[in-house]
Order: structure tokens, then C-alpha cells, then sequence
């Protein structure tokens, strides 16, 4: 049952539940959201098999700005868990057409803020101090809106800047019943569409998303991200205050910079802007191959580039580590792929935890030729058209034929920080050459000595 996969997603704390009259109008909002995309789409899809394929790309691209448009008004209402998928899908300009990208972009930091009186009342429940006691200066006005909390400059009374974050109050509740919505939604859709069965890989992605909601323990990964970077000038991180922060209300340096996908902006500060691709990549292979801990969430909101280039990363919310055994299993995928050993590769994912449904591996080769190895061999640092199109021709083929089963959530959280770089890339116009860059790293782990408690290679 959806439910009972929703009560397995563990939160920070046991939210109340919005009452029936919410609940009830948020599940019908996502239900017609949901038909109208799949019955414009299968429309589409029936029209051009049977009665006419003249046009056909004209109608999808019709299609694509009908659905987007509909996402982005649904979220704008709903707010939430909506509006963190429209913003993933809105950061993967490298494969999803422009009408669904340009639409949804608006998603990333222009959120509509909820009202001052709101998030006064929330920090100084949070803080147990009036705002003036805690603050010299608060701008009601906020830097940015997203879909769990919004972020306000202030001057603490030391003269320190600060940009203050604040979750919104009740919005636990809210992401419980709408991943209960989402959950349903995808079990109908697996029903009415045997091939795009995604509800495996949406609980495993949607389990991180109650982490978000504890700024504890996103203050953790920041200070845990700072001494990994420490001796890195080119990297940023914003210092937590800790004594004006709370699991609701998060405190921290305010550090000022251009959007990473401001290319324009970027240009006026004289920043090269294949020079900040070329860092972003060096600092995740540095992050997943070296530290075994990233920050899971890139999209163009949370990173800023500063002159040099310097790159200032935000929001810690989701961020992970690996244990050394599987940042080494990753390393061999990697490595396998890279060198286009096929029994390594098939070795490397049964050890990182894959399985297909008859335990053959053509699935599974297939999936690391689409994702790095055509990408490699091509020399592009992120998934053109072309490769797009392979992608979608040939995946849904095999995992038809021989679908996978079992995912290590890890990995998919991996998939979807390339995702997102690869989409950072093509706007960056990336000329990264990633086996050059990702070999290093892999190299110099797989001859480190072995870690206590690492299992060996």
C-alpha cells in the first residue's frame, strides 16, 4: 500500500498531519495534475501511431509547454514536494526539452515567500528570543523562497552578516501526505503503463527528502564539507552559528556571488564560465572519489561563483556519505567503465548490490555504456541530443526485456548528482574532459592503502 510505504520514509520528528479538507484537495490537485499530463502525452502518442504522423515533433513540443505549464501552476499552489521535483526536472537542460526547463526554472528561487508575520512568529518560537534581541538588523524581505523554507539577510548585534533560514511551519505534514499522493499516483501509472514502473526508484530517492527538514543536521554537513575543503581556496562554504540556529532555523555566514547559470552575469565579473565547469567536476570527483561525502543537491540555486573561480556551495540539506566499501565499489564501476572492461563492470555492480530480474547483465551494461561510457568515448561532459535520444530508444528496450530489480539507494542518489551536472555542464557549454578528470581521483584510491573497516577490492 502507498501509505505503508510512505510510514517506512523516516522524518525528524513525527509531523502533524495536515487536516482531512488539505489532504483531500492536495490529492486531487496532484490526480488532475497527473491525468492531464498523461492524457495529453497519450493523446499525442495515439494520434501520431494511427491517424497521422505529420507534425509530430511540433505536437510533442506543444505537449511538453502544456505540461510544464500545468506543473508549474500546480506547484505554485501546492508548494512543497512539488515544487522540489519542478526544480530537479528544471536543472536537466541536457535532457528534457526547453519548454519543460525554461518553464519550471522560475521554480529555483522565485518561489512565492510565505508573509513576514509568518516567519517572525516561526524564529522566535525557534529561538525563544524576540527578533530584535537575537538580530540588530532583519530583512523582511527574502534573498530567496524555495519549497521547504526561505532565506532572510540580517546583522547579528556582533556585526556579523548573516543569511538566516527558516523552515516553514507545518510543512513536515505536508511533505508526508504529498510523498503518500506521489507514491499512489506512481502505482497507478505503473498500472496503466507496464514499461515506466518508477515507484522502486522514487522511494528510494524520496527517502532523503524528511533530511532536508532537520537543519541540525545540514549545519553538520556543512562544517563536515568546510574541513574537507579547508586547504581548497576555490571552494566555499558559509561558517554555521550555531547558538541562533535550530532543527527549524538555521543561522550562517551571508556570502554573496553570481548564479552558477547567470552566464551573462558571470561575463561581467570576467569569469570564464568553462573554467567554473571545469572546477564544479574536479570538486565532486573530490567529493565522491576522495571524500566520500557530496553535496546531493547541485542545482543552480545552490551554488554561487565568485572571481577566481571560486565556487561557494549552499544548502547542505541532502548530503551523503559513503562508507569506505562502497566509495571503493564506486571507484571500480567507475574505473570499469571508464576502461570498457566489460567483466569488471558486470563484477562491480553485482558487488555494488544490482540485480535483474533473470540475473543476466545486459541491463546493466547497457546503462553504463548510456550514462559514461558513450559520454566518455564521445568527449562530452554532459549528454548531448544525440545521446539522449540513444538513451531513450534503447534503455526502455532492455528494461523491458530484463528489468532491474534491486537499486542501492546510493547510487541513485550518484545518478542524480550527475544528472544534475550534466545539466550545469551544457549551460556552462562544459568542455571538461572527463576521463582525464575522474581517472586521477579513481587512481589514487584504488593504491591507497586500505581503510580500516573497508572491505578490500
Amino acid at each position: 500500500m502507498a501509505s505503508t510505504l510512505t510510514d517506512q520514509i523516516p522524518f525528524p520528528s513525527d509531523p502533524p498531519a495536515p487536516g482531512l479538507a488539505t489532504r483531500t484537495w492536495r490529492f486531487a490537485a496532484v490526480v488532475w495534475l497527473a491525468v492531464r499530463v498523461y492524457a495529453g502525452y497519450k493523446s499525442v502518442q495515439l494520434w501520431t501511431r494511427y491517424v497521422s504522423n505529420r507534425n509530430r515533433d511540433r505536437l510533442y513540443r506543444r505537449q511538453d509547454l502544456r505540461a510544464a505549464r500545468a506543473m508549474y501552476t500546480t506547484a505554485l499552489r501546492l508548494e512543497g514536494l512539488l515544487i522540489k521535483a519542478s526544480q530537479f526536472i528544471a536543472t536537466r537542460a541536457d535532457v528534457l526539452p526547453d519548454e519543460w526547463v525554461s518553464t519550471l526554472a522560475g521554480l529555483h528561487d522565485r518561489v512565492p515567500p510565505r508573509p513576514f508575520a509568518t516567519i517572525r512568529a516561526q524564529i522566535e518560537r525557534e529561538l525563544g528570543r524576540s527578533l530584535e534581541t537575537v538580530f540588530a538588523e532583519f530583512d523582511s524581505a527574502p534573498l530567496a523562497s524555495a519549497s521547504l523554507a526561505q532565506v532572510h539577510a540580517a546583522r547579528l548585534h556582533d556585526g556579523r552578516r548573516c543569511a538566516v533560514k527558516v523552515q516553514y511551519p507545518g510543512i513536515e505534514g505536508i511533505v508526508r501526505a504529498d510523498l503518500r499522493n506521489l507514491l499512489l499516483v506512481l502505482r497507478w501509472l505503473a498500472w496503466l503503463e507496464r514499461d515506466f514502473d518508477f515507484r522502486a526508484v522514487a522511494r528510494e530517492g524520496l527517502k532523503y527528502i524528511p533530511m532536508e527538514l532537520d537543519f541540525i543536521h545540514e549545519a553538520d554537513n556543512a562544517d563536515t564539507m568546510r574541513r574537507n575543503f579547508a586547504s581548497d581556496p576555490a571552494v566555499g562554504v558559509p561558517e554555521i552559528y550555531r547558538e541562533f540556529s535550530t532543527r527549524r532555523v538555521l543561522t550562517m555566514e551571508l556570502i554573496e556571488g553570481v548564479k552558477i547559470t547567470d552566464i551573462a552575469a558571470l561575463e561581467r565579473a570576467g569569469i570564464d564560465k568553462r573554467a567554473v565547469a571545469q572546477k564544479l567536476m574536479d570538486q565532486f570527483c573530490a567529493m565522491i572519489l576522495r571524500d566520500g561525502f557530496f553535496h546531493a543537491d547541485p542545482h543552480p540555486g545552490n551554488i554561487l561563483v565568485q572571481p577566481g573561480p571560486r565556487l561557494v556551495y549552499l544548502d547542505f540539506g541532502l548530503a551523503k556519505d559513503f562508507p569506505p566499501a562502497f566509495r571503493d565499489g564506486m571507484v571500480r564501476l567507475t574505473l570499469a567503465i571508464l576502461t570498457a572492461d566489460r567483466a569488471a563492470t558486470i563484477r562491480a555492480f553485482t558487488e555494488l548490490g544490482f540485480r535483474t530480474r533473470d540475473g543476466s547483465p545486459d541491463t546493466l551494461l547497457t546503462i553504463a555504456d548510456l550514462f559514461l561510457g558513450q559520454t566518455v568515448s564521445r568527449n562530452k561532459a554532459y549528454a548531448d541530443q544525440e545521446l539522449v535520444e540513444k538513451f531513450n530508444d534503447q534503455l526502455p528496450r532492455a528494461l523491458r526485456k530484463n528489468p532491474i530489480v534491486e537499486v542501492p539507494g546510493d547510487v541513485l542518489l550518484v545518478n542524480r548528482v550527475m544528472g544534475l551536472l550534466s545539466g550545469l555542464g551544457k549551460s556552462l557549454d562544459s568542455r571538461v574532459d572527463l576521463f582525464a578528470t575522474i581517472m586521477p581521483y579513481a587512481q589514487r584510491l584504488m593504491l591507497a592503502p586500505a581503510e580500516p573497516g573497508a572491505s578490500a577490492p
